[in-house]
């Protein structure tokens, strides 16, 4: 990691450190605190009221310093322009979403066709961006000299990347500081890919975001003072998505992001499970509150999803690097 990277990184951090104590006051003040699901582990009905939205805090950061940082380090690229503009609009529609539960208190939000409409809108934007930069459309297959060229059909890849993962993040957003820990080191191994490949620009954003929900985690660890709601878990997603796409990494996402993968698919095999023989694989979906209904604590939980990602990203980026 270079001064940039270092700078970036140390900047988020403090920037949200700094900010987070001034804005909880101010989503308590107005109100904002988070609904627990009736259905969810009772542990958890303790935790309504927290203050919620607190992805504005640690996106401001990001968006703020990458830009600060990438103009004086003569690194403000087209590529970095795209993550934010991902970042941007994924968490537009995580705050739309929240905002609607929290403040207009209709409980559902945005409806899953209105989610899915505005996450495919910018899923194509970007891909007509990355057309723009003379982006590679082949995905290669990790480890190997295998590539598949897709040409205009890389669209459909992108939709389903970006949506898939923006959700898989957001799915995994469900216990104390899980997603924060578990997204910086995806957002920091892909950051290690991004200076192995010599593109500054990509590993500035990724390590700017790591420092970020450093941050975020020391008001986020258990117990929670505030979460990050939709307009956090969402835009994290769609960036993590985006930067393995720029880095024509692609497939590596499914392993540095394994704890993501695990608890998407937890979520399809109980539903699929229950629709097919009314019966549940898992005591609850996703997986983190599986274990939380067999004994284990809400900490220990979180951090063994930790290491796990932790265990993942190293195997990945050893393997790339060494």
């Amino acid at each position: 990691m270079n001064a940039d990277m270092l700078l970036g990184f140390g900047f988020a951090l403090v920037m949200t450190v700094i900010l987070m104590p001034i804005f909880i006051p101010l989503l308590k003040r107005m109100k904002f605190g988070q609904s627990i699901r009736e259905e969810g582990p009772q542990s958890h009905m303790k935790k309504t009221g927290t203050p919620t939205m607190g992805g504005l805090v640690f996106l401001i950061a990001i968006i703020a310093t990458t830009l600060i940082v990438a103009l004086i380090a003569d690194l403000l690229t087209s590529e970095i322009m795209i993550l934010l503009l991902v970042l941007f609009g994924f968490g537009l529609i995580g705050f739309l979403d929240d905002f609607i539960k929290v403040v207009l208190k209709r409980n559902l939000g945005l409806t899953s066709i209105q989610k899915l409409a505005a996450q495919i809108v910018i899923a194509v934007v970007s891909f007509f961006l990355l057309n723009s930069i003379d982006f590679d459309t082949a995905l290669t297959i990790p480890f190997t000299s295998v590539s598949i060229e897709l040409s205009g059909l890389y669209v459909l890849f992108l939709i389903f990347w970006l949506v898939g993962f923006s959700n898989a993040v957001n799915l995994t957003d469900g216990l104390d500081g899980l997603v924060a820990g578990t997204a910086s080191i995806a957002f920091a191994a892909f950051g290690v890919l991004a200076i192995y490949q010599d593109k500054m620009g990509i590993a500035l954003f990724t390590f700017t975001v790591a420092g970020a929900l450093i941050g975020f985690l020391v008001f986020n660890k258990y117990p929670a003072k505030v979460f990050m709601g939709d307009t956090g878990s969402l835009a994290l997603g769609g960036a993590l998505a985006v930067v393995s796409i720029l880095l024509k990494q692609e497939f590596l996402l499914l392993i540095i992001g394994l704890v993501f993968v695990l608890e998407t698919l937890s979520v399809i095999l109980q539903v699929g499970s229950f629709k097919l023989r009314k019966k549940r694989i898992f005591k609850m979906s996703p997986i983190h509150h599986h274990f939380e209904l067999s004994g284990w604590s809400e900490w220990k939980v979180v951090t063994v999803f930790w290491l796990v990602g932790l265990v993942a990203a190293v195997i990945v980026v050893s393997l790339e690097v060494v």
